[in-house]
């Protein structure tokens, strides 16, 4: 706000200094009473005007003070909110903090690893049960084909060690074991091995190569081939 200057104190001071020289010079007689009547007068209009005057002043800055303090909160909340932000911009986490949530993230991929790990050994202990359980009854191929050539020739109809042959058989079947390859089954080369081809005659409406002649019988666990049938197969007519 620009602040009224006025002019009219120098005005006063000319006024004073001229009566002053008007004072100091010589009057003639008679004058005396007369001018110093006017001039007290015309002093005391010019200090009430002067008064005046600066009542206008204060009222005026009177007014313009409410208003000053009226936009002095919101400029005050502006500067607040501005140090409140600075304040939190320039907040740096505790380090007690930041190594807490690095411990955390560490035990996260420590215990993700450790359930990827339980997984990866859970399946791999079925595998290796299943290729242990394999490489056993592989082992003992050559016995069973031998129970199996002594059955054929009739030579475990009945005895002790006909007994014994039984039990090995039921015992291996409980790991899932099972013989195939009969004569007269299709050729299916994913489960027989044709180690001879020849002329046979087939039954009629025969399609297929068929098996007419199982020289060694196949065995599988479950569903996994150990060794296929090795056979002598014929072709239709």
């Amino acid at each position: 706000m620009t602040e009224n200057v006025d002019p009219r104190p120098e005005q006063a001071e000319e006024v004073v200094g001229a009566e002053a020289a008007e004072a100091s010079a010589p009057t003639a007689p008679g004058q005396d009473g007369g001018s110093g009547s006017a001039r007290q007068e015309s002093l005391e209009s010019f200090e009430q005007e002067l008064e005046d005057e600066q009542d206008a002043v204060a009222r005026q800055a009177q007014h313009a003070q409410p208003a000053q303090h009226g936009e002095q909160p919101g400029q005050q909340g502006e500067q607040q909110a501005q140090q409140g932000e600075g304040s939190a911009q320039g907040e740096q986490p505790h380090p007690d903090s930041t190594l807490a949530a690095e411990r955390l993230l560490d035990l996260q991929r420590l215990q993700a690893e450790y359930v990827n790990y339980k997984r990866r050994v859970d399946r791999d202990r079925a595998v290796v049960q299943e290729r242990a359980v394999r490489d056993v009854l592989e082992t003992l191929l050559p016995v069973l084909d031998d129970i199996h050539a002594a059955r054929e020739h009739g030579d475990l109809q009945s005895g002790p060690f006909a007994s014994i042959a039984d039990k090995l058989e039921q015992t291996l079947t409980r790991f899932g074991l099972s013989r195939f390859g009969d004569v007269g089954e299709p050729f299916d080369p994913m489960l027989h091995e044709a180690l001879m081809h020849t002329q046979a005659e087939l039954p009629e409406g025969t399609t297929d190569t068929t098996v007419v002649t199982v020289l060694q019988p196949g065995y599988r666990a479950g569903e996994q081939v150990i060794r296929p049938a090795r056979v002598a197969v014929a072709d239709p007519q």
